[in-house]
């Protein structure tokens, strides 16, 4: 990438099931902070992109969400983009937003991502909210993907998500030996982290046994190793060099390296070598100039713990099939070779959305700017964000992976 672009500020709530809560409320209490971090004022933001996938759905407010959501803020006048690319949008939002300023078009600018998904008066629309995210036109075919790679129906009326990844797992399984402990010892792991995160949804420590022992979802998953539903949103000020320097905080900033957003492709179910996550990991460090070797933390869309064994794969932090034996031994923990998702992850950090991908950039600059307490990564320089969404195909329909370095 060219023309250097810095986080200046970032924010995220709390994570979980805040009925008392809305899209604005929670909009406004993530820029705050986010301002406030960044030392910047509303008459700073020269640009606005909004992320948010379920509100449409959830409340029928449609098109003009960011509008309305940055409205009481005194956020008017400028460019507001509303975003909505599954679970990749919030990140999908900072590249935009990222090519804004690298553009010359201004030099501070604001990403928010907010969902509120907790709705206990209308579940099945709460349910169905998640439908839409494979090709409804081709359901069969989406079944029949399910089915080859070892899974079942799951009858009508039901998202899909939760199948497609199991049959992933299984076929993991079945060409890597790997097993149910594997996943449930990735699961154990962030929900011990998220022990020291604040703003997790989930913060009880978790054995691999109690792992295990949770509610059946579907085959190998227990409850433990699935997102949550959640309500919650983040924000992050992204500045050019004569951005930061207007709002004097060089001094806690952190630089992006590389920013690179992939689609679905059409390969085969077993390339795994051309997966989504594995070309927009490659793309990103070419951006940044760094090999998986550079990665001191990382942070990953574990919306299952099989999705974070396959997205450790994907970056590179790891060989096909030796995810489970490394976590075993403690390399993705804290204190590990490279840690992955210390914040607790999707499993217990909570999935709202919109706003995830900003998140998995809250903490990871936490990290580096040695913000984190007891959960910090000793000397961390280097973090990498995988944030992907949707199911298009064989694999996620779109994928964000961000690299980024610590500046000072």
């Amino acid at each position: 990438m060219s023309q250097d672009v810095f986080i200046a500020g970032v924010s995220m709530t709390a994570f979980g099931k805040r009925p008392a809560d809305s899209v604005k409320s929670l909009t406004a209490e993530a820029v705050t902070a986010a301002l406030a971090d960044a030392g910047a004022g509303v008459a700073d933001i020269q640009a606005a992109w909004f992320s948010n996938t379920r509100q449409p759905m959830l409340e029928g407010q449609n098109t003009v969400r960011g509008q309305i959501a940055l409205r009481p803020l005194g956020l008017t006048g400028i460019p507001v983009v509303n975003v909505e690319n599954a679970c990749a949008s919030g990140s999908t939002a900072l590249l935009q937003s990222i090519h804004w300023l690298r553009a010359g078009a201004g030099d501070i600018a604001l990403v928010v991502g907010a969902e509120k998904m907790v709705f206990p008066d209308r579940p099945d629309r709460v349910a169905a909210a998640f439908a839409g995210g494979t090709d409804v036109h081709d359901r069969e075919g989406v079944l029949a993907y399910i089915k080859a790679m070892g899974g079942e129906d799951p009858g009508p009326g039901r998202s899909l998500f939760m199948d497609l990844y199991a049959a992933q797992a299984r076929a993991h399984m079945a060409r890597h030996g790997t097993t149910q402990a594997d996943f449930a010892r990735l699961a154990a792991k962030n929900h011990t982290a998220a022990r020291d995160n604040p703003l997790s949804q989930y913060r009880t420590p978790m054995t691999v046994d109690q792992v295990l022992a949770d509610k059946p979802v579907v085959f190998p998953f227990t409850r433990a190793m699935c997102a949550p539903v959640s309500d919650g949103a983040s924000a992050v000020v992204l500045c050019s060099a004569a951005g930061l320097a207007k709002l004097g905080a060089a001094g806690r900033a952190v630089r992006v390296r590389g920013c690179a957003l992939v689609s679905a492709g059409a390969r085969a179910p077993a390339d795994l070598g051309n997966h989504i996550g594995r070309r927009a990991a490659l793309a990103a460090y070419e951006q940044a100039g760094i090999t998986p070797a550079d990665i001191d933390v990382a942070e990953v869309h574990d919306a299952t713990s099989y999705a974070e064994l396959q997205q450790i794969e994907n970056l590179g932090l790891a060989e096909p099939g030796t995810v489970g034996a490394r976590a075993a031994t403690g390399d993705f923990a804290l204190g590990g070779r490279t840690p992955v998702n210390p914040s607790g992850g999707l499993v217990a950090k909570g999935h709202p959305v919109g706003a995830t991908g900003l998140a998995q950039l809250y903490e990871l600059t936490t990290q580096l700017r040695g913000e984190a307490g007891p959960r910090q990564v000793e000397n961390a320089r280097i973090a990498v964000a995988e944030n992907g969404g949707g199911f298009l195909g064989v694999e996620e329909a779109a994928t964000v992976v961000t690299v980024l370095e610590r500046a000072a």
